[in-house]
């Protein structure tokens, strides 16, 4: 049973926007994966929804003459990892957003959908941090665009205001281009579980000169959001391609990362973990980027 206690149905931005706001109350539902669990639940009942599913500009993903990817808020799982723009430029999205739940899950959840959910389990967050994507968000106003890293204010909380709507998510071109990344999800089950820990890494290598050029890592459930460890990047920057670079990252990690005990994993096993998938992800992306293996 799902107590609902009112639904609105918009067909674009604008009319969504002035539902928001007419309804102070009410959320934004879109497949509904995550909403509608928690209305049953009774963690939700009695709410007003707006509907965005039915708002064609919100998406699909599309190619800029920048360079720019735009991927649309109401893309679904699916969707994303199987676009042709997502597999040639930035595969390592799809690779992590194929990871959500199961099939069923994944046709009907949207990307925009786990950003705005603000859980710091999300599969595609880690990757879209490392990304440094930026959110475009319409308010009625003429909107903004912020950063994602800002996005997130703690467990669960996301910077959205009254009447706001996620549409878009951008990734500048300079942040892709010469890279290649690889993203890792630890669960206690091999499918259809949330993320114990997980961790995205992008980076740029020069396969000549065998140095690590640049470097972005970013964990989820290892602090109370998404975490970029800037301290390992910065220290990472510039070394050799080599066991010497691997084992400093799996040390480094361990150090800055702050993960918590709960019933799924205690805390000294995540940062165990934590070492190992981000060593693990950065050999990875040095592969695929031509590098040697180190």
């Amino acid at each position: 049973m799902y107590d609902i206690e009112n639904y609105y149905n918009a067909s674009t931005i604008k009319e969504a926007v002035t539902l928001l706001k007419e309804h102070p109350d009410a959320r934004i539902i879109s497949g509904g994966s995550d909403v509608l669990i928690k209305i049953h639940e009774g963690k939700m009942a009695g709410t007003s929804l707006v509907c965005i599913r039915d708002i064609k500009e919100i998406k699909g993903v599309d190619l800029m003459e920048s360079g720019d990817i735009y991927i649309g808020a109401g893309t679904t799982f699916s969707h994303v990892t199987s676009d042709p723009i997502i597999q040639k430029y930035i595969p390592v999205l799809g690779e992590a957003v194929d990871q959500v739940g199961g099939p069923q899950v994944r046709n009907i959840g949207t990307i925009g959908g786990n950003v705005c959910n603000g859980a710091v389990s999300a599969d595609s967050v880690p990757t879209l941090f490392s990304l440094n994507a930026m959110l475009r968000i319409a308010d009625g106003t003429g909107g903004r665009m912020i950063p994602i890293r800002d996005f997130y204010l703690g467990p669960g909380k996301v910077d959205l205001h009254q009447g706001d709507v996620l549409t878009h998510i951008v990734i500048p071109g300079k942040e892709y281009q010469g890279y290649h990344g690889h993203y890792i999800k630890y669960s206690m089950r091999n499918a259809m579980d949330i993320a114990t820990l997980s961790c995205s890494v992008v980076s740029k290598v020069n396969p000549e000169k065998k140095i690590l050029e640049d470097v972005r890592i970013t964990f989820g459930v290892a602090a109370p959001v998404p975490y970029r460890c800037v301290e390992t990047e910065n220290a990472i920057k510039g070394m050799p391609l080599g066991e010497e670079l691997l084992s400093k990252v799996e040390e480094m990690v361990r150090q800055e990362i702050h993960p918590r005990d709960s019933w799924r994993a205690s805390r000294e096993f995540r940062l165990q973990i934590g070492g190992e998938i981000a060593r693990r992800a950065l050999m990875r992306s040095i592969e695929l980027a031509g590098g040697d293996e180190a």
